[in-house]
């Protein structure tokens, strides 16, 4: 009896060991697990906080837009507004120039007065080097601005290069600003923006220094006329909600990860002021077109030359084409252009102003047209001067082909002075009756 008690002892002693080393064994092996996750989590953490992943974006070329899809981007961690103002706002400046503006008040020897006007603006750091990023309608005609950082700090900076065409400027600092914390903005990549993303605009309205509102991206793809010329569209125009007023041209319109995705530029109102619609220049743009103004001083853009109409179901039903059929009518052609030379054909306007008879641009290399913004988008993305272009065109109820090469856009036109205004001219006052006795007046 002992000896078999023993023996049950001893075996369910075994059964217990055996049953806890194994306990031991996982236990162990999942505090061992745990660990590693906690170690990989924090290389993960390590390697991509925001601040340190547009850090090392930058590294990799200030002037290249970053190719990352708002998928990608959201994954990485957006800022607060708060975040984003302090991660920004150093890299944002005033910008003073003067400018003339002629007054039509004031009027001396029959001319206008042409008095000098300070024009104030914004902008923002595009590099190392003191290049500023800012509108052409900001400097004007200047070619010394003044530059004043968040710091208080005012600098004289030279115009390096304007298009006015897609009001771009690029000044440079020429006072030493070696002690100055000159931190350059990551440019994004607008194309792969979205309606309802959430925006921030920084900039100095009506001279309010490092001043921010915020908003969404409202539309994308709108068309502006350019400032300086308004014979051009500006295309792939960004539209935000985020309030911007005069003083915030040419400050940026920044993501939620502190990249600019667009530069402020325009407001649709009727008063002046702020009315819930602004407009923004495409980052894509300034990083395709400020490295050449930097190089260049100047940038060319590819032209056809010519002018159309969107090809309405009025208008193709008089022309006896089907009511959806799509399309651009050209009707004009500038001489000596690209479409001049290639032989395109400008169609007639009759009585009601419908036009008939000349070309319908129906494709671009092979890309539909749908609106004469279909084209001026194409060319301006797509295009440089010297290159060809394919348009598909529909001419007497036939397609052909035209091959067109494109020629540089011609400088803009000098601004036409005032007329000159001459005052009234007086009702000549009577001679005087000669008095018998007195000397006659001359």
């Amino acid at each position: 009896m002992f000896g078999r008690s023993i023996n049950g002892t001893s075996s369910r002693y075994g059964f217990v060991k055996r049953n806890v080393i194994l306990f031991a064994v996982v236990i162990v092996s999942m505090v061992s697990i745990y660990y590693v996750f906690l170690s990989s989590y924090a290389i993960i953490s390590h390697a991509h906080p925001s601040a340190n992943f547009l850090r090392s974006v930058s590294a990799q070329g200030q002037n290249q837009p970053v190719n990352y899809t708002s998928k990608q981007l959201s994954q990485q961690g957006q800022l607060t507004l708060p975040e984003l103002y302090k991660q920004t706002k150093d890299s944002v400046v005033e910008i003073k120039s003067t400018i003339s503006n002629p007054d039509s008040v004031i009027i001396i020897n029959g001319v206008p007065s042409n008095q000098n006007t300070t024009a104030l603006g914004s902008g923002f750091v595009y590099d190392t080097m003191g290049h500023i990023i800012t509108n052409a309608h900001v400097v004007g005609e200047s070619r010394v601005v003044y530059v004043t950082l968040t710091d208080g700090d005012t600098y004289t900076a030279k115009v390096v290069g304007t298009d006015p065409y897609n009001d771009l400027a690029v000044v440079q600092i020429t006072d030493n600003f070696a002690g100055e914390k000159i931190i350059p903005l990551q440019l994004g990549d607008s194309s792969q923006l979205e309606v309802g993303q959430s925006v921030a605009a920084i900039g100095n309205p009506f001279g309010l220094d490092d001043t921010m509102t915020s908003g969404i991206i409202s539309y994308l793809g709108r068309s502006l006329n350019d400032e300086t010329t308004g014979s051009f569209s500006i295309p792939d125009i960004i539209q935000t909600s985020a309030a911007i007023n005069p003083g915030n041209s040419g400050g940026p319109l920044l993501n939620m990860h502190g990249q600019v995705i667009g530069m402020n530029t325009a407001i649709k109102t009727d008063t002046g002021n702020f009315a819930g619609i602004g407009y923004a220049i495409p980052s894509n743009q300034i990083a395709r077109i400020v490295p050449i103004l930097i190089k260049n001083g100047t940038y060319q853009h590819p032209w056809l030359g010519i002018e159309g109409r969107n090809l309405s179901p009025d208008l193709a039903l008089a022309d006896g084409l089907a009511r959806n059929f799509k399309g651009v009518v050209i009707e004009k052609i500038s001489t000596n252009s690209s479409a001049s030379k290639a032989g395109l054909v400008a169609a007639t306007d009759d009585q009601d102003g419908i036009p008939h008879g000349g070309d319908i641009i129906v494709s671009v290399d092979g890309h539909p047209v749908k609106s004469i913004y279909d084209i001026i988008s194409y060319l301006n993305d797509y295009k440089s001067v010297g290159d060809t272009m394919k348009l598909g065109i529909y001419r007497a109820g036939k397609m052909i082909d035209v091959v067109v090469t494109l020629q540089a856009r011609p400088p803009p036109a000098p601004p036409t002075p005032p007329a000159p205004m001459t005052m009234p001219s007086f009702p000549q006052i009577p001679s005087f009756p000669q008095i018998p006795g007195f000397p006659q007046l001359p």
